[in-house]
């Protein structure tokens, strides 16, 4: 592969600048990525249409944009979700969508069940008791808390991330259930960990504590409406560190101010503008109740996760540039027809 003779762009250079590791990963393919921080459509366009390989973290890429980029060989994802890229455009424009679907499953388990001890344990409340001397009222406000061994913890998909949050559940002695798209699939994994597949529907009505683990896509987009959330367990929690349109956010306001659900902690959102450069204190509801936790969507970070996410990305880029598909697992799109015939995954030679 001469790196000289392709055009890489590498979006969103300010909002999530390329980290020491990327560049080195970039260095070792003789690369200097074109880094660019578009500020309008027409300068996402501009930036993409000659390219023929570009790495994206947050960008939005759309029908149009897509069309435009007449010479891309691979869309490489800095990540692992795909919602913010029309990835049927791109398999029909015989664009590679690839993308690193494990770099932060371990990361993502530790955020979900700190966020679930946070609310069960109500630490927002016990933070402002302490800050204001009312340790009597924080006694009496614990006093009915209940102890995790022995609840029930559901996981809402069957991902990497719930299978690691299955395996901390275990220390904490937890009764888990799962559900996922097709409950017809058995997993072996699944009794290994001591985990029980149901259906939604039960998995709402048995759990005290239920984990989202779902991509977003057309099926998922506000799977949890305000019927859901009233379908689970009355006193339950709900956390998402997935994806915030999975869940709608102002049915959530609602049923937690009716106190059918306990409390929620959040990781993501639909509403709250996380993913603006200028950073700027934001308005909602949810921000405002005592009985949520909010983290702005970085659940994935970790020194780790960063190293893995850019050498996984990159080596995504390094395959189909050199006339190769990258890892099975980590093609978005494998019924795509690339523009360039690849042939099967090559390992970086040493």
């Amino acid at each position: 592969m001469k790196a000289s003779s392709f055009a890489v762009v590498r979006l969103n250079r300010d909002l999530f600048p390329i980290t020491p590791y990327e560049a080195s990963k970039y260095a070792d393919l003789g690369m200097v990525p074109q880094q660019v921080e578009p500020e309008s459509q027409a300068d996402l366009k501009k930036a993409v249409s000659e390219a023929d390989a570009v790495m994206v973290v947050s960008e939005a890429l759309s029908t149009g944009i897509i069309d435009s980029m007449t010479r891309c060989r691979v869309i490489c994802r800095l990540g692992a979700g795909t919602d913010k890229l029309d990835v049927d455009r791109a398999t029909h424009q015989g664009i590679v969508v690839a993308n690193v679907p494990d770099f932060c499953w371990e990361e993502q388990a530790d955020h979900a069940f700190a966020l679930l001890l946070s609310v069960a344990r109500k630490l927002n409340t016990m933070h402002h008791c302490m800050q204001k001397g009312q340790y009597v009222e924080a006694r009496k406000i614990c006093s009915p808390l209940r102890r995790l061994p022995g609840r029930t913890l559901g996981l809402v998909g069957w991902g990497g991330s719930a299978k690691a949050m299955a395996r901390r559940a275990r220390g904490f002695d937890l009764h888990v259930l799962a559900t996922r798209q097709h409950l017809d699939r058995k997993d072996p994994e699944m009794k290994g960990l001591g985990v029980t597949q149901v259906s939604l529907d039960q998995l709402l009505n048995d759990s005290d504590y239920v984990s989202l683990h779902l991509p977003l896509n057309k099926m998922t987009f506000q799977l949890f409406d305000k019927r859901r959330l009233l379908d689970m367990r009355p006193g339950s929690i709900l956390i998402n560190t997935a994806r915030g349109a999975i869940v709608d956010e102002d049915a959530l306001v609602e049923v937690l101010s009716s106190g059918h659900l306990a409390g929620a902690g959040l990781d993501v959102f639909e509403q709250i503008p996380i993913h603006e450069l200028e950073s700027s204190a934001t308005s909602h509801p949810l921000l405002d109740m005592e009985n949520v936790v909010c983290t702005p969507h970085v659940a994935a970070y970790s020194a780790d996760a960063m190293c893995q996410v850019g050498e996984g990305a990159v080596d995504n880029l390094r395959c189909v540039l050199s006339g190769c598909w990258p890892r099975p697992d980590r093609v978005v799109n494998p019924q795509v027809i690339p523009r360039i015939p690849l042939t099967s995954y090559r390992e970086e030679s040493s």
